[in-house]
């Protein structure tokens, strides 16, 4: 009961929020077209498996197993739904999926229609999503549902006290395939004990698409032979900390793919500049040689770019939190990382095996940079850490796999 009246008052403040952000303006658009999209798609002979992420990070953590069920499994046809715009206008055109869509507000009225409408024969539900009436009503039809490469802490609710009663979410799903043994025994706790440890899917996913990297001619035209710094979804404290370091070392290249490429952030990054710059979508095989440092203004290209550099700054962690540090680290190179970053057992874990470091500013930046241009063997070891740990943690994806009944 109060988590519908939450829900209910979650959605009006959506729709009020949608008058004046385009962000929700777009989610709230979407869910409205939805029950259009699979009454127009859904073929009522097909059997389909729902996958849902709320966003785009969620559905790459998804992704790998999704493309391994169309190779294993082609008689089965895929539903791929999305909660934040970030994911949906990303991937609505995303081959790998026969059906994509937004997902309506958890409550019971768009609940049963959805799943009469898409009837999915199991589902798998990305990571931190875990909507009460969905699983509910999916649990009481007896249709299969697995939460995959979901993490559990102390702080959430499911532990709280005042949690007890949304705990119970958990019991409906036949399998939680959870990325460490700490949230394996904080379920036991609560008495969910269908689960196992399979490590986070994303390592399977950069995996591949380290082995799929695109050759990028004008990239390695612009590093030539020099040491490359790759700066990945940096934002402005990001900037602010790398920049000074680069207009002061001659020898070394800098490449930024900053996380947002409107038109004001790119002058703000070049007005800080003291070096040849050049943006991607500009550059020449002529005037690219000439550039120090290469602005990368537009999408798609990140997690190849990074196979260019010998070291990577990952931004996002003196904000929110960090971006994915693994796309970097599958490179065999070493990843810096601002302090917001705890949430991540990707960052611990580069931390543990010295192959990620945490800055608190730019002190610790000039200390770190300083030592990897001057310590040729530190910086080789350290990125041949970062590599080895990414490699030691694939796997997830033939675990499930093997565990799931297709």
């Amino acid at each position: 009961m109060i988590y519908n009246i939450l829900l209910f008052l979650y959605a009006c403040a959506a729709r009020v929020a949608a008058h004046f952000n385009q962000k929700v303006s777009s989610m709230v658009k979407g869910q409205k077209e939805t029950f259009g999209i699979l009454e127009g798609c859904i073929k009522p002979d097909a059997r389909y498996i729902w996958f849902h992420a709320a966003s785009l990070g969620e559905f790459e953590q998804g992704r790998p197993l999704i493309e391994e069920i169309r190779k294993r499994y082609p008689q089965y046809k895929i539903l791929q739904t999305f909660f934040s715009p970030s994911g949906y206008e990303v991937r609505k055109d995303y081959k790998g999926a026969d059906v994509v869509c937004y997902l309506p507000f958890d409550t019971p009225g768009n609940v049963r229609r959805f799943l009469d409408l898409a009837h999915p024969c199991m589902a798998f539900f990305i990571k931190y999503e875990f909507w009460q009436n969905y699983l509910t009503e999916l649990s009481r039809r007896r249709i299969p549902v697995y939460s995959v490469s979901s993490i559990f802490r102390p702080d959430q609710v499911f532990f709280k006290w005042y949690g007890r009663s949304y705990r119970n979410v958990l019991s409906c799903f036949d399998h939680l395939f959870v990325q460490n043994a700490e949230s394996v025994e904080l379920l036991k706790t609560i008495g969910v004990t269908q689960t196992t440890i399979v490590g986070d899917t994303r390592f399977d996913r950069v995996l591949e698409i380290c082995h799929q990297a695109k050759d990028l001619p004008l990239v390695e035209a612009f590093k030539g032979d020099k040491l490359t710094l790759v700066a990945g979804s940096s934002w402005a404290p990001d900037e602010d900390i790398f920049i000074p370091y680069f207009n002061a070392h001659p020898e070394m290249k800098l490449i930024i793919a900053p996380h947002v490429i409107a038109e004001s952030h790119l002058e703000e990054i070049i007005g800080k500049l003291n070096r040849t710059v050049v943006r991607y979508t500009q550059a020449t095989e002529a005037n690219v040689r000439q550039a120090d440092c290469l602005i990368i203004d537009c999408f798609g290209l990140l997690s190849s770019i990074y196979r260019y550099g010998e070291i990577a700054y990952i931004g996002g962690g003196f904000g929110v939190s960090i971006h994915n540090t693994l796309e970097a680290a599958v490179y065999g190179i070493p990843v810096i990382f601002g302090p917001e970053n705890r949430k991540f057992l990707e960052a611990q874990g580069l931390k543990q095996c010295q192959g990620g470091f945490e800055i608190h500013g730019e002190k610790d930046f000039i200390q770190l940079m300083d030592r990897f241009l001057s310590d040729y063997s530190f910086l080789d070891k350290s990125g041949k850490r970062a590599g080895n740990y990414v490699r030691d943690n694939s796997g997830a994806l033939e675990k499930i796999m093997n565990t799931v009944k297709f």
